[in-house]
């Protein structure tokens, strides 16, 4: 195999492929990038991690077609530690691959591409299209509350399923660790109706992410019960779903709490910032007292002493403390976009409702805490 190509494209694509291979393999070939150069001007550059494959095409000048692997972490680094605007030869033979740039030259040891493992991908039913730029909102609003707890292997990812809404026919993602819940509501788009619930696993919707960032236009998304497939611009990235049930969480969106807060999200934002300075790093507990139109926040620690803050809300029903996490109140402050954040309370053990206004299709509950 011999091909030649621009810095920027292999470093760029690199760079994509490189962020799926895990750092630390017992499986040496997962370590490598399976590089294939074809005689139409294409250079394919492969990554997985046996769930997670990432593909992507690239133009070269090749002139010998061929294929090998290489280790995926040392061809990024060399590519990314070249001067800007070299042109890097890629030539592999006997076990070895030839990386030159003007007088850099790099001998790196290679295996054969008959090892390297390819997902199957079989059947894939469900296929449609979505922007670019809805499925970056709908993975910013939800991805923060995916669980990291393995023992819960079902809540480590987002969770996709289409439903009947008042407005018709939706596609909702939803993501809960158990302390919160996060879920964001678009559209159903077309070819989406006989898709099956899946569980996108949370490597996958951070590559999926970076990816997002390059891309513009639609993303073809094909998926089944067991796999799911991305196709965006020239990169190609299929995951092995979770195998397991999401739960019910619609179960746990309070309907009747009655006690409405609007506040400015920004300014609640920084206010918990602030006060949550002292907290205890175990609990970052933070009271919030509501009295009519005004919140006071205050955090109290044994070793850090006492912080409070005040704040002018809207709020006229009756006083009432509710203790929350202050970093996952923060979490989904952030995310809200709009000057005005709508917070639906019942009382100070059960979950309060967080939404923009009723219209916003990004809607979260957390759960209280005893402060």
């Amino acid at each position: 195999m011999k091909a030649t190509i621009e810095r920027a494209v292999l470093l760029k694509s690199l760079g994509h492929v490189q962020s799926v291979v895990e750092r630390r393999n017992t499986i040496p070939i997962l370590s490598n990038v399976l590089i294939e150069a074809d005689s139409t001007g294409q250079l394919k550059l492969m990554a997985t991690d046996l769930d997670l494959q990432v593909v992507e095409t690239i133009a070269a000048k090749v002139e010998t077609p061929g294929t090998t692997t290489v280790s995926a972490h040392t061809l990024f680094e060399i590519a990314r530690k070249l001067p800007e605007g070299a042109e890097v030869s890629l030539a592999a033979a006997e076990g070895k691959m030839q990386v030159k740039a003007g007088r850099s030259n790099f001998n790196l040891p290679t295996l054969p591409r008959d090892d390297f493992p390819v997902i199957a991908e079989g059947d894939l039913p469900t296929s449609f299209e979505l922007p670019v730029a809805e499925l970056i909102q709908i993975i910013d609003k939800t991805r923060f509350a995916i669980s990291t707890e393995e023992t819960r292997y079902y809540l480590n990812g987002i969770f996709f399923h289409v439903a009947e809404d008042a407005t018709g026919p939706v596609l909702k993602a939803a993501a809960t660790d158990g302390h919160r819940l996060a879920r964001y509501t678009v559209t159903r788009p077309d070819g989406a109706s006989s898709m099956p619930d899946v569980i996108v696993p949370r490597k996958c919707v951070g590559e999926i992410r970076k990816l997002l960032d390059e891309a513009e236009g639609n993303v073809e998304i094909s998926l089944s019960a067991s796999k799911i497939r991305f196709q965006l611009g020239n990169a190609v990235l299929t995951s092995k779903l979770i195998d397991g049930t999401f739960p019910d969480y619609s179960r746990v969106i309070p309907t009747a709490n009655d006690k409405l807060l609007k506040v400015d999200p920004k300014s609640l934002f920084q206010g918990v910032d602030r006060v949550s300075t002292i907290a205890s790093e175990k609990t970052r507990a933070v009271k919030v007292g509501l009295d009519k139109d005004r919140i006071t926040l205050s955090v109290t620690s044994p070793e850090n002493g006492t912080a409070a803050e005040e704040l002018a809300a809207g709020y006229d029903s009756d006083p009432m403390e509710i203790g929350f996490n202050a970093r996952y109140l923060s979490d989904i402050l952030g995310q809200v976009d709009g000057d005005s954040v709508e917070l639906h309370l019942a009382d100070a053990n059960a979950p309060t409702l967080i939404r923009e206004s009723e219209k916003s299709p990004a809607l979260y509950v957390l759960m209280p805490m005893r402060v």
